[in-house]
């Protein structure tokens, strides 16, 4: 069994149980997971370039995001429960400084604000049901691969905290260059956008030392942002302009608070994250 390196931040791949997922190897499940998402909205989606709006009717919503993104989920899911690390994963395990708890909390404060209520109550009540639905999927989905697997991958590679929160928050916002196959050149600004969003749910991840926090977050953000985009007439709504604003204030206070995000901890501090140190079979 594997023991905890010296300044106890990092830990080696052996000192926790389940099989061993190598970074590159993470790198092929990103991809596929990507493909299930990209395939299946190819081979049943509805063609909705007749509308300027994203979802236009329920069945649109429904074959192009919330099926493609369910399979997903179960996809995700298999690989957590082939690499047995569900413990872990649902866990996490790495104290973090009192103040960042504003970082979910005002994400779910905006995203609830923000969410255009005008506009869904304008829409059938099926599309809107699709709709939560759908938040519901993304937050599941993407922070069981990204900050479920993804942070797990890098920490378990002896990754300090800092280094884990980069790495998987840019394979977090890189993923969503896929969109590029239905979206154009625009999907690179959103993979960068994507991207300090992921940091935000990695802190969110930190305080609530619970995936359901980042799930949570993350989808009543996402609900609150296609809620203007669902219907025959999309609408914006001051709410886009208060997440936005909300997203640059993060990220400037982050920069510049960013080395007083770790808390000072006692030199004999030594972070478990399984339940069991044990280890078992690699990739």
């Amino acid at each position: 069994m594997g023991q905890p390196v010296r300044d106890g931040a990092e830990l080696t791949q052996d000192s926790r149980p389940g099989r061993r997922l190598t970074w590159q190897w993470f790198l092929v499940v990103v991809v596929v997971y990507a493909a299930v998402i990209q395939g299946l909205g190819a081979l049943i989606g509805v063609d909705t370039s007749y509308s300027d709006s994203q979802f236009p009717t329920t069945e649109s919503l429904v074959r192009n995001a919330l099926i493609p993104i369910g399979a997903s989920i179960v996809f995700a899911a298999a690989v957590v429960t082939w690499l047995g690390w569900w413990g872990e994963v649902l866990h996490y395990r790495a104290p973090v400084r009192r103040w960042v708890r504003w970082v979910p909390i005002s994400m779910l404060t905006v995203a609830l604000v923000g969410i255009n209520y005008g506009h869904l109550a304008d829409q059938s009540l099926s599309l809107v049901a699709c709709l939560l639905v759908l938040g519901l999927f993304v937050g599941v989905g993407e922070e069981l691969m990204f900050r479920g697997i993804g942070v797990h991958v890098f920490r378990r590679a002896g990754l300090t905290e800092g280094k884990v929160a980069l790495y998987s928050s840019l394979v977090f916002g890189l993923v969503h260059v896929s969109n590029a196959f239905g979206e154009g050149a625009q999907a690179l600004l959103q993979a960068l956008i994507v991207s300090t969003s992921g940091y935000f749910f990695y802190l969110c991840l930190r305080v609530g030392g619970i995936i359901l926090l980042p799930m949570l977050v993350h989808g009543l953000w996402d609900t609150s942002l296609i809620s203007n985009l669902v219907g025959d007439k999309p609408q914006a709504s001051v709410g886009m302009l208060l997440i936005l604003l909300l997203q640059i204030a993060l990220i400037v206070v982050l920069f510049v608070k960013r080395h007083k995000i770790e808390p000072v901890l006692p030199a004999h501090y030594e972070p478990v994250t399984g339940p069991n140190p044990s280890a078992a079979g690699s990739v």
